[in-house]
């Protein structure tokens, strides 16, 4: 076991700014999803531009449903009638009734069936959220069926049609900690097959935009954050009931779901053929030792360690997604202080842990 000492951040790409004021904590899941699907200043203005009929495939993750809800309320902000139009196959029907009640048509659709994948509507715009990690360890064979086979079924389906991929920032190698991360133009270096069926998508959409020209954006995100799952979770949960928190991750990245969804709508403006890559997450580069550290302070707990800090860590460089859309809205300080507060409030988790501490691409 490690003891606790302080250890600043490694890395901090933010301009400067005033003295940190953090906004009021969300006390409930209504705050919460309000917050989440809030749209920014910047989202707006893409919306502007492209106000038509945009349609989410996989929208029944983690992250899909703030999305939608943002993308619509954006849409109904800037005075457009463009639907949204979510797909899933909505294993839980009360994420569809949210959905629908919000304004937001349905498709309960699996997107490995060429049948239903055809009978979609065509939009304007496509946002293409879905995928597979988890259970990858155990059933690989589905992981590349959702990573590679419904890509290249979905490309040929949309194709011609302005394109926002997710994709993931496990397709980089493990690189030096203190090095701020690679940037777009590093070479992958996927580590296992979760991270090698994610840079199948990629290069299945890079060839849409060469050979249907396609306007294509891939987003390589890590890691979101809310406050009922997440790296920040995850850790501050550790701090505060155990198990210890495991070091050979030494330091990640993070970013506030709500400007993951903002910047990532934002990327139809920067969907094109051939296909442009870009980083989506915070600027900082975070040091777990650090994190658990503030967290202690935030909890009122002596944090526990074990291993060490390993010289090389899953990261990426947001340089470029700073310099293109400004600072998150909301701050690391922000999220640590919300989370601490979501946690001691007893408020609920959706019992998805990141596993982030992976240093092997096993999930």
């Amino acid at each position: 076991m490690i003891p606790y000492s302080p250890r600043p951040l490694a890395i901090d790409l933010r301009a400067p700014h005033l003295p940190f004021m953090p906004d009021p904590a969300p006390t409930t899941e209504a705050e919460l999803e309000e917050r989440l699907s809030r749209p920014t200043a910047g989202l707006l203005d893409t919306l502007r531009r492209h106000s038509g009929d945009l349609i989410i495939l996989g929208v029944g993750g983690k992250m899909g449903p703030t999305l939608a809800r943002m993308a619509r309320r954006g849409l109904d902000a800037v005075g457009s009638r463009g639907r949204v139009i979510a797909v899933s196959r909505f294993r839980d029907p009360t994420v569809a009734a949210g959905l629908r009640a919000e304004g937001i048509e349905v498709i309960a659709a699996d997107l490995l069936d060429p049948v239903a994948l055809a009978a979609l509507p065509d939009a304007v715009s496509v946002i293409f959220m879905a995928g597979q990690k988890f259970g990858t360890q155990g059933a690989p064979a589905d992981t590349w069926a959702m990573n590679a086979i419904v890509p290249a079924r979905v490309a040929e389906r949309f194709a011609g049609h302005r394109t926002v991929v997710f994709s993931t920032g496990n397709v980089y190698p493990l690189t030096p900690a203190a090095g701020g991360g690679p940037t777009e133009s590093a070479l992958p270096g996927p580590i296992g097959e979760y991270a090698m069926s994610c840079l199948a998508r990629e290069r299945i959409f890079e060839h849409a935009a060469l050979a249907y020209g396609t306007p294509v954006a891939i987003v390589r995100l890590n890691y979101a954050v809310d406050l009922r799952y997440g790296v920040l979770l995850d850790t501050a949960r550790r701090v505060l009931a155990g198990p210890p928190v495991p070091l050979a991750m030494g330091c990640v990245n993070v970013i506030w779901q709500g400007d993951a969804n903002a910047r990532a709508l934002q990327c139809l403006d920067f969907a094109v053929a051939p296909a442009d890559v870009l980083n989506l997450t915070g600027p900082e580069t975070i040091s777990v030792r650090w994190l658990a550290g503030r967290f202690g302070e935030l909890l009122g707990r002596s944090p526990v360690f074990h291993e060490v800090e390993a010289p090389d860590a899953l990261l990426s460089n947001a340089r470029r997604s700073v310099q293109l859309f400004g600072p998150p809205t909301v701050d690391l300080e922000s999220m640590l202080q919300w989370t601490a507060d979501w946690l001691l409030r007893g408020g609920r988790e959706l019992g998805k842990p990141t596993h982030f501490e992976a240093r092997d691409g096993r999930f």
